[in-house]
């Protein structure tokens, strides 16, 4: 297959600023089908929705770049760990997805196109272009579907494992511009951190893992806030750590 699971906006710098996006697109291969409604390709499911919108605003500032998963994570969730039963999910939100039931051979070779590739040459961008800081980000639906009566009232959210240093400045920032954060909310980072446990704990790159709220994130003015908002919450945390930006 010549699939290419990721896209890259800007260009990486060594010491610069990079968005990582995994759940960035909805797209489906044309040779998968998921046996599902086409309806619930725009929905939260498929992607994180508004990232792609925020990551192309962020990355007009020369100093950001971003690199962004190429297709749904119905078709594989990079962040998961390989042998995560839910990297290649079989429901979602109550939603049954029967193209995903697969066997061991058939997960393997989904592994192989998307997710692998996936990593693999985003461990080379990192040796390659090892950035200061890193920016994780997705979003969040404001209620599940299997759980409506659970509202979620963060407007950010805000997550991470080990590495809590870059995410603690980052939390009064984003409260002072006005959001209501949540802490290790709508989930915890140390539950689901995959690609940074990877990527940047494993490499001792400090990271921000941001969750944006999708009724906000799918508006252009709260796009547009959330970029100038991330933006500026990455150049003073990068400043209090005393990156080399």
């Amino acid at each position: 297959m010549t699939d290419v699971p990721f896209e890259i906006l800007g260009k990486p710098q060594q010491g610069g600023f990079l968005i990582i996006g995994d759940h960035a697109s909805n797209r489906i291969p044309g040779d998968i089908d998921l046996g599902i409604n086409p309806e619930f390709l725009d929905a939260h499911i498929a992607w994180d929705i508004g990232v792609a919108e925020v990551a192309r605003l962020i990355t007009q500032e020369a100093r950001f770049a971003a690199y962004l998963g190429g297709y749904s994570r119905l078709v594989v969730d990079l962040n998961r760990d390989a042998q995560d039963a839910a990297a290649i999910p079989t429901q979602s939100d109550a939603v049954v997805i029967p193209g995903n039931d697969l066997g061991y051979t058939e997960k393997e070779e989904r592994l192989e196109r998307f997710y692998r590739p996936y990593h693999a040459y985003l461990a080379q961008l990192l040796s390659q272009h090892r950035p200061a800081l890193i920016l994780s980000l997705h979003s969040f639906t404001p209620a599940l579907e299997s759980t409506p009566q659970e509202a979620r009232p963060w407007e950010v959210g805000v997550l991470y494992n080990e590495q809590e240093a870059a995410s603690k400045l980052a939390i009064p920032l984003l409260e002072n511009a006005g959001y209501v954060v949540g802490d290790q909310l709508p989930y915890s980072g140390k539950l689901l951190n995959a690609t940074m446990n990877r990527h940047a704990e494993a490499n001792n790159i400090p990271y921000i893992g941001i969750e944006m709220r999708q009724d906000i994130s799918s508006d252009p003015d709260g796009q547009a806030r959330y970029a100038r908002t991330l933006a500026e919450m990455c150049h003073f945390v990068s400043e209090q750590l005393g990156l080399s930006i």
